[in-house]
C-alpha cells in the first residue's frame, strides 16, 4: 500500500523523520518497500495567471501569452498546450528556473517571438508520468506563490508491503493507530457525524446470503453535480497513494477507501429496479463489468443484484451498466461487510484484482460499515451537493464474527520471548493496539478488537508484545549450554560403515516398501507366516515382509525390463516375523540384505566379460563380516534355505547362532519373479554385525617368517573350511598365516578324492625358528589331519 508521510502525520506525528519511521515499520513487520519523492527536484517555479492568450502568428499550434506571476511582473511566454487560455491560473518556471533532470529555463525566442518563462505540466514538474496540457489550478491559487509551497511538495510516498494477515493497515486510519501504538502516542481520531437525512427516499435491501454478506448498508443521494471540481486537497492525496482522479463520486469512495480501509461503491439508482439483492450468482449468469469485459459468472460467486439482473461482483468488480456514468444524478451509496471466505480466491478466478477484493478478501472490520458510509456521505454533500436519504441496514447478526477472547500467560511469554518485559508495558502495548484487556493471576485475558482478524491464540499475543516493544531492545543473550560427552562405544559398528562398504564394492542402495505381494513372498518363503494387513494400499501390498528378497528381486525386475543388464543393490531395513512374545505380536528385526546380477563388471576391453557367481557374492559378505575385525566369530555352512538354490545357499552363523544366508535364487522361481537369469541374494542381522572387536597393539616381529607348503588328499565330502579351522586351532602361536593355494582333482589322485595345497607360515616374536621347530609344527598338523579327516600327504 501507498501512502503519503504527511496525509499520515495528520494522524499521528512521532518525532521521528522518514528514514527512523520507515525503519520503525519495518521492524514491527510491516515493510517498507521504497519511499519515494512525491515531485521531481525543481526550483522557480510560482503561480501565475494567464493574462492574455493569442494565436502565434507564425505557428498554427504555439500561443503567446502575457503571465502575471506577481510584483506588477508580465512575462511573455510562448506555448504549445491546447488547454491555455487567458484566466487560467498556471505554474510558471520563471528564467533560471531548474526543473526536473537539471533542465534549466533560459530566454528564447520562438518562431521570432520572446519567452520568458514556461508554462508546465504536471509531467515536466515530476508530479505524473503522462499529462494532457498544462497544470490548471484553482482560481484561488495565490499569485506569485511557490508552486512547492502550494502543493506542500515537502512529502515523500511510502510504500508498506503487508503480510495477508494485516488487512487493518490497508488503510491511514490503521496505519496510524500502528505508529501511535510503536511510539506510545495517541491518534487524532477521525470525527464522523452522523448526516441527517434530508429526503426519504431509500431503496430495499434483502440478503438472499446472508453467512457471504451478514451486513449491507445502503443510502440514496439525489441531485449530486458529476461536473463538480475534486478539491486539489484530496486529488493530491489520492494521487501521492497512486490512484489517478476520476470524477468526485470516485475520487470520494476511492479517498474513503485510502483513509479508513474500507471499500466502497455507488451505483446510478436509475439503473435499479426494484430493491437489492445480495445473493450468490446463477447459473450461466453474465455481467458486463466496467472495463467492458463480459464476465460469465460462476455459482460461487456473490453478486449485488436487483430484482431482475445482476448489479456488481460483490466486494470484486462493479457493473457497467450499473455504474456511475456522464448524467447522473441520483446514486445509492453501498458500504457492506462480505464474509473473507467468499470472496477469497474469486477475483483471481476471473483474471481480476481490484483494491476492493484485496481488502475483503483478507478481512475488513466488521463494524467499519456505517463510519465509511456517513464519511463518504459528508464528503459528498461537501463536494458534490445533493441531498442525502436515511441509511437503511440489513444484518444478519448470527453470521456476523464473534469478537474473541484470548489469555496470555506471563510464563510462557517469557519462555517465548527469552526476556521479561514489565506488566504495566505489556498492559499499555496490548491496550494501545486496541484490545480490551484485563490481568490478574499473571495472566492478561484480552478481547480481540473487530479489526484484527490475524489474533486468535496466545502466541499471537505474544508476537503482537514482541513486535511493538521492538525486537532490537530484546537483548541479544547467546545461549549458553553445557558440553558433555556423548556416550560412544568405539567397538559399534554403525550401520553407514556397512552401507560404505557395500557402495565400494559396486552398490547402490534402494529402498523398497515393507508391504509386499504374499504370493511372490509366499514362493520365496513357502513357511513363513507373514502378517497381513487388514486395509492394504493394494492387494499387491498387502503383506509385511519377512525378508528383504521380495522387495529387492522385485527392484531388480523393474531395472531389467528397463535395459539394465547388470544390476548391484542393496537395503538395510526391517523385516517382520510373527512373535507372540514380542510387542504387539510382531518381532522388528533390522537387517541388511542385497542383490547382485549380471556381470561381475561393466563391459570394459581390459576385463574378460564374466557372470557373476556365488563366490563373488560371498566375497562381498566376507568383507562386511571383516568390519568386525573378528573372523573366527563368523562361519559358512553349505544349507538349504528358503527360496535358495540347494546347491548354491549357504547359511550364515555367527558364534553358533544362524544369522543370515546367502545363494542363488532357485531355479524354479526365475520366471515366476520376472527374471531372465539367475540372481544372487544375501541377508544378515544387522545385529549380528554391530559390533566389532578392537585391534590390539602387539610388537612386529623382527626375525624372519617361514613358509611350509603342505599338499594333502582327502576326501571329497571333506569341507575345506573344517580342514583349515582345525590347522589354526593346533598351529599354536607361531601359525601367523594359513592360505589354501590349490585344489586338484584329475591324473594321479583316486576317484572320490581331492588335493589340496596349503600354505603355513610361521614365525616367533622373540627369536628365529629352527628347522626343528618348524617341523615340529608341521608334523602336528598333519597328524591331526589324519587323525580327524583321514588325510595323508601327497607324494
Amino acid at each position: 500500500m501507498k501512502f503519503s508521510e504527511k496525509w499520515l502525520r495528520e494522524w499521528v506525528n512521532p518525532a521521528i523523520d522518514t528514514e527512523a519511521l520507515s525503519e520503525q515499520l519495518s521492524m514491527a513487520g510491516l515493510e517498507v518497500d521504497g519511499v519515494d519523492p512525491v515531485a521531481g527536484d525543481f526550483d522557480g517555479v510560482v503561480i501565475g495567471e494567464v493574462v492574455e492568450c493569442g494565436q502565434h502568428p507564425d505557428a498554427d499550434k504555439l500561443r503567446v501569452t502575457k503571465v502575471n506571476v506577481g510584483e506588477d511582473e508580465l512575462l511573455d511566454i510562448v506555448c504549445g498546450a491546447a488547454n491555455c487560455r487567458a484566466g487560467l491560473k498556471v505554474a510558471v518556471a520563471k528564467v533560471g528556473a531548474v526543473l526536473p533532470g537539471g533542465f534549466k529555463i533560459k530566454k528564447a525566442k520562438l518562431r521570432g517571438q520572446p519567452s520568458h518563462g514556461m508554462l508546465c505540466a504536471f509531467e515536466e514538474l515530476g508530479m505524473a508520468e503522462s499529462s494532457d496540457g498544462i497544470l490548471e489550478l484553482p482560481a484561488d491559487a495565490q499569485i506569485g506563490q511557490n508552486i512547492r509551497e502550494y502543493f506542500n511538495l515537502d512529502d515523500v510516498t511510502i510504500d508498506v508491503d503487508l503480510t495477508a494477515n494485516r488487512s487493518d493497515c490497508l488503510g491511514i486510519k490503521g496505519l496510524a493507530r500502528e505508529v501511535g501504538v510503536l511510539n506510545g502516542i495517541d491518534v487524532n481520531e477521525l470525527a464522523i457525524p452522523a448526516v441527517e437525512p434530508t429526503i426519504d427516499d431509500k431503496i430495499e435491501i434483502e440478503l438472499v446470503n446472508s453467512q457471504a454478506c451478514p451486513r449491507y448498508l445502503g443510502r440514496v443521494v439525489k441531485g449530486i453535480n458529476l461536473d463538480a471540481v475534486t478539491p486539489l486537497w484530496m486529488v493530491e492525496k489520492l494521487r501521492r497513494s497512486g490512484i489517478r482522479s476520476i470524477d468526485p463520486v470516485v475520487d470520494i469512495t476511492n479517498y474513503v477507501l485510502l483513509e479508513l480501509g474500507h471499500p466502497m461503491h455507488a451505483f446510478d439508482l436509475n439503473a435499479i429496479e426494484g430493491g437489492i439483492k445480495v445473493r450468490s450468482a446463477a447459473e450461466n449468469e453474465e455481467l458486463v463489468l466496467l472495463d467492458g469485459n463480459t464476465a460469465k459468472l460462476k455459482p460461487s460467486t456473490l453478486v449485488i443484484a436487483d430484482h431482475n439482473k445482476a448489479l456488481a461482483m460483490a466486494g470484486i468488480f462493479g457493473g457497467e451498466n450499473s455504474g456511475v456514468k456522464e448524467g447522473t444524478t441520483d446514486i445509492l451509496l453501498e458500504s457492506a461487510f462480505f464474509s473473507p471466505l467468499a470472496i477469497a480466491g474469486q477475483a483471481r478466478s476471473y483474471g481480476l484484482h481490484t483494491d476492493a477484493s484485496h481488502r475483503y478478501e483478507r478481512g475488513v472490520d466488521y463494524q467499519l460499515q456505517r463510519d465509511a458510509m456517513e464519511r463518504a456521505t459528508a464528503l459528498l454533500l461537501e463536494i458534490a451537493g445533493g441531498q442525502a436519504g436515511p441509511v437503511v441496514e440489513a444484518v444478519s447478526e448470527s453470521d456476523l464474527p464473534e469478537a474473541k477472547s484470548v489469555t496470555l500467560r506471563r510464563a510462557r511469554l517469557d519462555r517465548v520471548i527469552g526476556y521479561h518485559i514489565e506488566d504495566s508495558k505489556v498492559t499499555d502495548i496490548l491496550t494501545r493496539l486496541g484490545l480490551d484487556v484485563t490481568f490478574a493471576n499473571d495472566s492478561w485475558t484480552a478481547t480481540v478488537p473487530s479489526y484484527r482478524f490475524d489474533i486468535s491464540i496466545e502466541e499471537d499475543l505474544i508476537e503482537e508484545v514482541a513486535r511493538v516493544f521492538g525486537y532490537n531492545n530484546i537483548p541479544n543473550v547467546a545461549p549458553t549450554a553445557a558440553l558433555k560427552m556423548t556416550d560412544h562405544q568405539e567397538a559399534r559398528l554403525p550401520v553407514s560403515r556397512l552401507r560404505n562398504e557395500l557402495v565400494a564394492r559396486g552398490y547402490q542402495e534402494a529402498i523398497t516398501y515393507s508391504f509386499v505381494d504374499p504370493k511372490k513372498q509366499q514362493l520365496l518363503h513357502p513357511e513363513s507366516d507373514a502378517l497381513v494387513l487388514p486395509h492394504p494400499i493394494s492387494v499387491e501390498m498387502s503383506a509385511m515382509r519377512v525378508s528383504l528378497m521380495p522387495g529387492l528381486l522385485n527392484a531388480v525386475a523393474y531395472n531389467q525390463n528397463r535395459q539394465q543388464s547388470r544390476i548391484r543393490l542393496f537395503e538395510h531395513g526391517l523385516k517382520f516375523i510373527k512373535d507372540e512374545t514380542a510387542e504387539n505380536g510382531v518381532r522388528q528385526t533390522p537387517v541388511i540384505g542385497g542383490v547382485v546380477y549380471g556381470n561381475t563388471h561393466n563391459e570394459h576391453w581390459g576385463i574378460a566379460s564374466r557372470k557373476t557367481d556365488f563366490f563373488d557374492v560371498k566375497g562381498d559378505v566376507e568383507a562386511l563380516l571383516a568390519l568386525c575385525n573378528d573372523k573366527a566369530r563368523f562361519s559358512f555352512k553349505a544349507q538349504a534355505c528358503d527360496g535358495l538354490h540347494p546347491g548354491q545357499s549357504a547359511a550364515i552363523y555367527a558364534n553358533g547362532e544362524q544369522v543370515g544366508f546367502i545363494g542363488a535364487v532357485h531355479p524354479q522361481l526365475q520366471k515366476s519373479l520376472d527374471l531372465n537369469e539367475t540372481a544372487y541374494v544375501f541377508e544378515v542381522e544387522t545385529a549380528a554385525i554391530a559390533q566389532r572387536q578392537l585391534p590390539e597393539a602387539v610388537s612386529i616381529s623382527k626375525f624372519p617368517s617361514n613358509r611350509r607348503d603342505i599338499a594333502i588328499l582327502v576326501a571329497d565330502d571333506v569341507k575345506i573350511g573344517d580342514i583349515l579351522e582345525s590347522i589354526e586351532k593346533v598351529g599354536g602361536n607361531q601359525l601367523v598365516d594359513l592360505n589354501l593355494f590349490d585344489v586338484y582333482k584329475g591324473k594321479g589322485i583316486e576317484p572320490g578324492y581331492k588335493s589340496l595345497a596349503i600354505a603355513l607360515t610361521l614365525q616367533a616374536v622373540d627369536r628365529t625358528l629352527e628347522e626343528k621347530d618348524i617341523n615340529d609344527t608341521v608334523e602336528i598338523v598333519v597328524a591331526e589331519l589324519a587323525k580327524q579327516f583321514n588325510a595323508s600327504l601327497r607324494d
